[in-house]
């Protein structure tokens, strides 16, 4: 009778194996580039840098669930009109995506998997700047969740506008 009010394995685990699944395959550095173009000279200046940080995401399909993302990280120092360092790095990783509702699938790729992958970028850059001799940058984190929904609203309005101008012109 005890066997009757617990749970059947085979049905938890089949339970378990359905509805969404994310997992990481692989992270890894796809490119790296460090540019200190006016050394040694602006070793001798100053340091009061403004600094200007770039990012991108872009996504590729590998297979069935399985997706490469690559986040783009630039960051620019300079001071004034002189560029005293210019870091660039593309992180990426391979995620296997499975059983994820549509209106999901999106935010994992362009929010979930870029905020998975910058921890990895800003190491790499905080240590490609430190190996250059300046002083150390550490990036603020960033939230991925908040521009991705700025993207997906100006994709929103940009439709709503191509929608609204064949009709201006009709009437």
């Amino acid at each position: 009778m005890a066997d009757e009010n617990q749970p059947n394995e085979g049905t938890a685990q089949q339970g378990a194996a359905q509805g969404p699944q994310f997992n990481i395959q692989r992270i890894f550095t796809k490119d790296i580039s460090f540019e200190t173009p006016n050394s040694p000279a602006i070793f001798q200046k100053e340091w009061k840098p403004e600094v200007q940080l770039d990012l991108d995401t872009k996504s590729t399909p590998l297979g069935e669930n399985l997706y490469e993302v690559v986040l783009s990280v630039t960051v620019t120092a300079k001071l004034g009109e002189e560029t005293a360092f210019l870091c660039e790095v593309q992180q990426a990783g391979i995620f296997s995506i499975a059983d994820m509702p549509e209106q999901n699938m999106a935010h994992m790729i362009g929010a979930f998997c870029p905020n998975t992958l910058f921890p990895y970028a800003r190491e790499t850059i905080s240590n490609l700047v430190n190996r250059g001799t300046f002083p150390p940058l550490n990036l603020a984190p960033v939230d991925f969740n908040q521009i991705f929904a700025a993207y997906m609203q100006q994709r929103a309005e940009q439709v709503q506008a191509q929608e609204q101008a064949p009709q201006k012109l009709d009437a």
